[in-house]
């Protein structure tokens, strides 16, 4: 075989393999096309977020939480320093105690002035009988009959003047048992008390420092629904209103998407500059609408995660 001849075989076997090379490279983009997802919108997952903050200041004697963790609504995760409220509302439970002693006993103290009436009550009994009988002048019953009068009159002043102290003195321990109960509610403000379920994001604070009333002791959101903020155009509205389902689309890590359903709680009513990290359906629009889509979440999505919908 001559060198010429070589040429030709060689020149053959090459455009075979270039044909080969270019049908496949056409069925690996045909392929791609094919897999490739459309979607109406994106944005990122974000969850509504509360930030817990101390009700009480002073040293944080126990905090029982940590980033990443799970917390159930009433769940007690520590507690401030509150030996100086716990003294100051025992010092006013004594207070208010000597003060309610001093209250007089108002069925004692007319006790006696009682027995003297019931005596006469019974004299005048015995004296109207002996004046019926003409046994004794009438003079005797007027007489008896003034006594109870004046007895009655001592028992009225008397009940008159203890009501009066002992109104008094209540009136001396309302404001302490006032005081008690704003002590009673500063002590309750001192327990760190979780009040709602959800996952903890971020820890501001450590035990055995010192906190104020208003610091951000941690924050922590409700994971199990998470909301996918997008946004979209005018010409999109139409298509979407409240409560309606959508599908979300999120990567699956293998080349394809992952999707669920998801239902649209809140469409803005005023438009915003296209956000830089947002890619929407019409790139050329300055305006769009953000609008929330909320996903039961079984662990996959996560905050700062990126996702489409698809409106069904």
């Amino acid at each position: 075989m001559n060198k010429q001849q070589t040429n030709r075989k060689g020149n053959a076997q090459f455009a075979a393999f270039s044909s080969s090379f270019k049908i496949i490279a056409i069925a690996i983009i045909l392929s791609a096309c094919n897999n490739k997802v459309s979607f109406d919108a994106s944005g990122t997952f974000e969850a509504e977020e509360t930030i817990i903050s101390s009700e009480a200041t002073g040293t944080i004697k126990q905090f029982d939480v940590e980033e990443g963790q799970t917390l159930a609504a009433g769940q007690a995760i520590g507690y401030i320093d509150s030996l100086q409220l716990y003294l100051k509302r025992k010092q006013l439970l004594a207070q208010m105690k000597a003060t309610t002693s001093r209250k007089p006993n108002v069925p004692a103290q007319l006790a006696a002035l009682q027995s003297q009436l019931a005596t006469a009550q019974k004299e005048k009994i015995r004296i109207t009988n002996l004046v019926n009988g003409d046994a004794a002048p009438r003079k005797q019953l007027d007489d008896v009959n003034a006594q109870i009068d004046v007895i009655k009159k001592q028992i009225e002043a008397q009940k008159s003047s203890l009501d009066i102290s002992t109104e008094s003195i209540g009136k001396d321990v309302l404001p302490l048992q006032v005081q008690i109960e704003q002590l009673n509610d500063q002590l309750d403000k001192c327990k760190i008390i979780n009040p709602i379920n959800g996952t903890v994001l971020a820890k501001y604070a450590e035990t055995n420092e010192m906190t104020v009333t208003g610091k951000p002791l941690y924050k922590i959101a409700d994971l199990s629904n998470i909301i996918l903020r997008v946004y979209v155009t005018g010409n999109q509205l139409p298509q979407i209103k409240l409560n309606q389902n959508v599908k979300v689309l999120t990567d699956d890590g293998k080349g394809g998407y992952k999707e669920a359903t998801g239902k649209i709680m809140w469409i803005n009513d005023k438009s915003e500059f296209t956000p830089k990290t947002i890619q929407t359906k019409n790139e050329r629009a300055n305006l769009v609408y953000a609008i929330k889509v909320y996903v039961k979440n079984d662990g996959t999505y996560k905050i700062g995660m990126y996702g489409e919908i698809l409106f069904n």
